[in-house]
């Protein structure tokens, strides 16, 4: 589960910024006791949280900032910042400016990592990977690397020994990520950090055509043919009472079934569906991960197209459920304002200052004034109390 996620300089955001999964302590807990998990290692984890802000203040920026994390796992190709990628402000003001990532979360083999990464244009400046098994111990150093124009510092796991080419390459530049050349070595904690942000960590949106990625494809089938996928697609619409696949083309052929009140069967290729049928087609398999193989998807704009009860179906599932997934989208409905059903640290807002073309993203836990017995949170919002919106 992730437990929090630091970054600057990209895109729009210049400054640190930080998302935590962390849930409060004290007496609200009670209040809400389907919206965390409680961990034995200490931490209290939030199942959801909602991302809301006006367009292009930064809400995609922000995902777009981890699948581009998640691109240097999986591709374990030359490390480096992408200029289209670097803050515009950053470049003006410094001549090769730093990148900064830090995740901190709790992998499959029940450990606590955190994993840093810095870089620029020149390659991988800084990489570090720690672990602990509780909240607050002590950390333990798996590896770090230093690199800069004059020096080479690395301190590695005790037994893992890289080749001399390789050293030599980190040198000079960068060839991939430490922490997978760690775990293709065998370290068993750089692999279990490399297993979680590959198959656990989901940041998406959703592709308008999914047919030419067949690795991706055969993976959202074996969910759709699960009779548990069903359960999620029909809060849609309850109607539809089954599916009949098209393994070849299963986000344009697949056959929605529906039933009238007289019993009466209606057929209809999913292509010749509304967009919010075809688009809660594809995003139903990412609640099917939360809930049932309990991986953290970020979802950029799930609702865009389904209006507020169809949300708030979504959100009431993903926390009424037991599972240890996470589910984390954005969206422009203020309706999910609502202190009836998250906790203040469950909402977050991005908000772009004007002049400076800058984001800023921050929960609404940083407004110790706002109250859960204030029923005005839309209220403050629409006035740009709270920021995130278009005429700040």
């Amino acid at each position: 589960m992730l437990i929090y996620y630091r970054f600057n300089n990209f895109c729009s955001f210049h400054c640190e910024s930080e998302f935590s999964m962390n849930a409060p302590t004290g007496k609200v807990k009670k209040r809400f006791p389907d919206n965390y998990v409680e961990t034995t290692e200490g931490y209290d984890l939030l199942k959801s949280a909602v991302i809301v802000g006006e367009n292009a203040g930064g809400k995609s920026n922000f995902i777009n900032s981890l699948k581009y994390l998640k691109s240097l796992f999986v591709t374990n190709s030359q490390v480096k910042s992408i200029h289209p990628y670097v803050n515009a402000a950053s470049l003006k003001e410094e001549n090769n400016p730093v990148q900064k990532f830090e995740l901190c979360f709790k992998a499959e083999n029940g450990k606590i990592y955190v994993y840093q990464l810095h870089l620029n244009e020149s390659g991988i400046i800084y990489e570090e990977l720690q672990t602990s098994k509780k909240k607050n111990a002590a950390a333990f150093l798996i590896f770090r690397m230093e690199r800069s124009n004059d020096e080479f510092l690395l301190e590695g796991p005790v037994g893992f020994r890289l080749p001399d080419p390789v050293l030599l390459n980190l040198r000079s530049g960068s060839i991939g990520l430490m922490v997978s050349k760690y775990a293709l070595l065998g370290n068993a904690d750089a692999a279990a950090a490399v297993d979680w942000v590959n198959n656990v960590l989901y940041p998406e949106s959703l592709a308008a055509d999914k047919s030419d990625d067949v690795i991706r494809q055969e993976a959202d089938l074996r969910i759709q043919e699960d009779e548990r996928y069903l359960e999620i697609f029909r809060m849609v619409d309850y109607s539809i009472c089954g599916i009949e696949l098209d393994k070849e083309k299963p986000y344009n052929k697949t056959i929605i079934i529906r039933k009238d009140e007289n019993g009466n069967l209606f057929r209809r290729e999913l292509q010749m569906d509304s967009t919010g049928v075809r688009e809660f087609f594809a995003w139903a398999v990412h609640i099917f991960r939360v809930v049932y193989e309990n991986k953290v998807v970020f979802a950029d704009e799930m609702d865009r197209v389904l209006n507020p009860i169809l949300s708030d179906r979504v959100i009431a599932f993903v926390n009424g459920a037991e599972h240890k997934g996470q589910f984390i989208f954005s969206t422009h409905n203020v309706l999910h304002l609502d202190l009836k059903t998250y906790m203040k640290e469950q909402i977050y807002f991005v908000t772009k200052n004007r002049e400076q073309l800058t984001s800023e993203m921050y929960s609404l836990a940083d407004f110790p004034e706002v109250r859960y017995e204030t029923t005005k949170i839309y209220e403050f919002y629409m006035k740009g109390i709270l920021g995130g919106t278009a005429f700040e």
